[in-house]
């Protein structure tokens, strides 16, 4: 028995040998099995489909940069704000895809009541409430109210390219009070509180599908260097975002605030906590902040009902003192105005007047600054532009490079100012012509500041997206196409018993991303593409030097300052050592009359080649910098003839001086030159 029992053993040795070898020469290998790490062991079924075959990318290209396209502004969990019921189904559900995707209760039968869709959108709402698993009517590009966000989309998303997506949070406590639907508090920072947890939910929810913590394609990061290990490994970087319209509680009624700086610091700190590292100062609504870019069409009218209603105040207008301009304010009906108080109606407004005559607000002033103390990025889209410059005054007097424009909210004339700091700029997601012509506009600036490109789909943010082409359009999307990098191939996609083609259904859902850019490709050219797909190390580029920015010193602070007159005043001084004491309440004055300066000795020599003016309501109109070494040789090395107040930064070459002085020559006003604070830099 012992020689059978020894022979037995070599036998099965043998085989378990021949079975190996015959393994590695028609099998997979342990190392390509091991790429196959972008399929989950177990999806739940059944499910929408991916369509999407072949390996994500990963590591970098030739230079050491990531790659991929970034989705800058996208809301995955609004239908958990407004209230809870105005836009129906889910990202995602533990009990599977029929209960994740199906419309509200009250859409059924038919959409009569699917009130905000034809409030906002004109016509009646009605359609088939049935989502799962025929889709006849939603997700569509033209439906406002309907989930485009669910997760399997999004996978496809990032399968085809995309490597970060920006979720922000948002809500309307406004809106949320006067549609009749809900099913929850209104409390803008409660909705906040639940999108940012039911992200980390998600975040389980799709581990869990890949065996464990950690190894799934969707992981929230919250610094760059992190997101670019993320994309490396070819995942998806999620980046916590907020927009909306009362942060901190900081509404305003009748132009009076209702918030505190604590308040602001509480929330800047609350939300970091969250893991949020960039946001809007005000959406929508004028707040305590900042002004607000105005709204157009129906919509337009609806929301200048909202900010009524929400501030006691409507929408007020002056005439723009530069070429940017905010959007013309939508005068079209709207459901909305029954909501107005009887003998109360939406003003009419001059064609010629179309800027916000609000701007930033002291304390939002200081919420910028918070911002900058906590390394987080501002959003300047739906800022008035009157707040954006005042915000692009503030960034490039500090070097703070922290700005990104998300979705077009921003006006195009502003894009230089935010390359040139070092921020990030993307585009709406609009039809492939359009996009392609926006893109163009901006293309010889992209150029000239080596920077990558982005988008903002806004799915789930009430907005249309791209309709479809036409089956018979010119450069139609021939499917299966690869995807931008080569590795994949990307077909129709299928949900349930409906097959997504981008020809005929445009943009329905968040999925469609890979198709809009292949029919970007096709429309606009492959540059276009190319500058997308350098979008994710542009965005990291921003992130990451607003991460390591650091206050330059200022040379000038409690240093001996004189000028060449102090205003008079029996119970506040003026004197010129205001302008240095690091008070921003307290200033220097001139008399009232032109040809005044005020200076400073730094103490010793020092190269500087910066000085930023704080002015007050007194500002100068013409003046210039001038620099000297022993304070009787003067050098001037800035000036200008335009100037109107606010916060002045003069560049120049870095220049040899001890005594740095402020020459006016023509006042902005009748009073006289008046300062609150002045920096002096090196750099």
């Amino acid at each position: 028995m012992a020689g059978r029992s020894c022979r037995s053993r070599k036998n099965i040795t043998v085989v378990s040998v021949l079975f190996l070898v015959l393994a590695a020469i028609l099998g997979p290998t342990p190392s390509s099995a091991a790429t196959d790490w972008w399929t989950p062991t177990a999806r739940p079924a059944p499910d929408a489909q991916i369509n999407v075959t072949g390996a994500p990318f990963t590591g970098t290209n030739s230079a050491g940069e990531v790659r991929g396209f970034v989705d800058a502004h996208n809301h995955l969990f609004s239908n958990e704000a407004f209230g809870g019921r105005l836009i129906c189904g889910k990202v995602y559900s533990e009990a599977g895809v029929a209960d994740a995707l199906k419309d509200c209760p009250e859409h059924y039968p038919d959409g009569s009541l699917a009130l905000f869709d034809y409030i906002t959108h004109g016509g009646d709402g009605k359609h088939d409430p049935t989502g799962w698993p025929t889709f006849k009517d939603w997700p569509a590009y033209d439906s406002m109210t309907h989930q485009a966000n669910y997760y399997a989309w999004v996978e496809r998303a990032w399968r085809g390219g995309q490597r970060v997506l920006v979720n922000d949070l948002v809500t309307n406590g406004m809106i949320c009070s006067v549609y009749p639907f809900k099913d929850r508090s209104c409390d803008e920072m409660t909705s906040i509180r639940l999108q940012a947890r039911m992200t980390y939910d998600l975040q389980a929810f799709v581990d869990k599908m890949y065996g464990g913590t950690g190894k799934g394609w969707f992981r929230i990061v919250t610094d760059s260097a992190q997101a670019r290990q993320v994309i490396e490994e070819g995942k998806l970087a999620v980046v916590l975002g907020v927009e909306t319209s009362e942060p901190f509680g900081c509404k305003q009624i009748l132009d009076i605030g209702q918030c505190s700086k604590a308040d602001i610091d509480k929330g800047l700190d609350e939300l970091y906590g969250l893991g949020v590292r960039s946001m809007f100062l005000c959406h929508k609504f004028d707040n305590a902040l900042c002004g607000v870019r105005f709204d157009e069409g129906g919509l337009g009218t609806a929301i200048n009902v909202g900010q009524f209603l929400s501030t006691g105040t409507f929408w007020k207008t002056e005439t723009c003192k530069g070429p940017q301009h905010d959007n013309p304010i939508g005068t079209a009906a709207s459901e909305a105005e029954a909501d107005l108080p009887a003998g109360t109606e939406v003003p009419e407004y001059d064609k010629a007047a179309q800027c916000n005559v609000r701007g930033l607000t002291d304390l939002g002033e200081y919420a910028v600054r918070g911002m900058m103390k906590r390394k987080m990025m501002l959003e300047v889209d739906h800022m008035s532009v009157k707040a954006t410059g005042q915000v692009l005054d503030i960034f490039e007097a500090a070097n703070y490079p922290g700005v990104l424009s998300s979705h077009s909210w921003m006006d195009l004339n502003w894009t230089e100012r935010v390359y040139s700091l070092g921020g990030f700029v993307a585009q709406y997601m609009h039809g492939s012509e359009g996009f392609a012509a926006e893109a163009k506009r901006t293309d010889a600036l992209r150029d000239k500041y080596g920077v990558g490109y982005g988008f903002g789909t806004d799915f789930n943010g009430i907005g249309d997206h791209p309709a479809p082409r036409g089956a018979d359009a010119a450069n139609k999307v021939t499917y299966p196409f690869k995807s931008v990098d080569g590795g994949s191939v990307v077909d129709k996609q299928t949900s349930g018993q409906r097959t997504f083609d981008f020809n005929t259904d445009g943009a329905a859902h968040v999925g469609m991303i890979p198709d809009w850019i292949e029919d970007i490709r096709l429309v606009g050219g492959q540059g276009v593409v190319d500058d997308l797909f350098r979008g994710a190390e542009s965005y990291l580029d921003t992130w990451g030097t607003t991460e390591r920015h650091q206050a330059s010193v200022n040379l000038a602070s409690g240093r001996t300052a004189s000028a060449s007159s102090s205003e008079s005043n029996p119970f506040t001084s003026y004197q010129p050592g205001r302008a240095v004491d690091g008070d921003d309440s307290s200033r220097w004055a001139s008399d009232w009359s032109d040809d005044q300066w005020w200076q400073v000795d730094l103490g010793a020599t020092n190269l500087v080649s910066k000085v930023t003016l704080r002015w007050e309501r007194a500002y100068g109109k013409s003046y210039r910098i001038e620099l000297s070494t022993d304070g009787t040789n003067w050098q001037s090395v800035w000036s200008t003839t335009t100037g109107d107040g606010g916060l002045d930064t003069a560049r120049f070459t870095g220049t040899p001086a001890r005594y740095v002085r402020v020459h006016g020559l023509d006042r902005g006003t009748d009073w006289g030159y008046s300062l609150y604070e002045v920096g002096v830099h090196s750099g």
